[in-house]
């Protein structure tokens, strides 16, 4: 689905979103995504991430804006999209994406006490602030979509050896 996604493409489209790039462009890990940290001509960076065509909706999408915008404005650290000529999700050649500011970070160090203190306050405080209104196009994490769904359908399939 990314055939056409070449460098030129990557950047024109920060360019055409108000951000010109200088040419440097280095292609980031991504599971199901295209995404790109961007050198800029101002200087810094901006991380641009092009969504895999048919995944999710534009209204899910605009719901994971709108919800990372929330969560870093009650100042937890989370890293929201930039906004582009009031849009967060933006089109050039076909596809959809996103801009973010390049932030650096770690991973924890799981073995400190300390450490899962803050991870289970940051949780908890992620959950209080997404609790506040229901996501409407963006699929529950439940028991039921996760385990019971598909292992329901791994055993009707018959790829199982009995």
């Amino acid at each position: 689905p990314y055939a056409g996604l070449d460098p030129e493409r990557v950047l024109d489209a920060v360019d055409t979103a108000g951000h010109a790039p200088d040419g440097r462009l280095l292609a980031l890990p991504s599971y199901e995504n295209r995404v790109y940290q961007v050198g800029l001509d101002a200087g810094g960076f901006v991380v641009a991430k092009f969504y895999r065509p048919g995944r999710w909706s534009d209204a899910a999408i605009a719901e994971e804006h709108d919800f990372a915008a929330e969560l870093a404005a009650a100042e937890l650290p989370v890293v929201a999209p930039l906004s582009c000529a009031g849009h967060t999700l933006l089109r050039r050649g076909g596809f959809r994406y996103t801009l973010y500011p390049r932030r650096g970070g770690h991973a924890p160090v799981l073995e400190s006490a300390d450490t899962l203190a803050w991870l289970g306050r940051l949780l908890a405080r992620v959950h209080e602030i997404g609790a506040r209104q229901a996501f409407r196009a963006r699929g529950a994490l439940d028991v039921e979509s996760f385990l019971r769904q598909p292992a329901a359908a791994v055993l009707a399939s018959g790829l199982l050896p009995a």
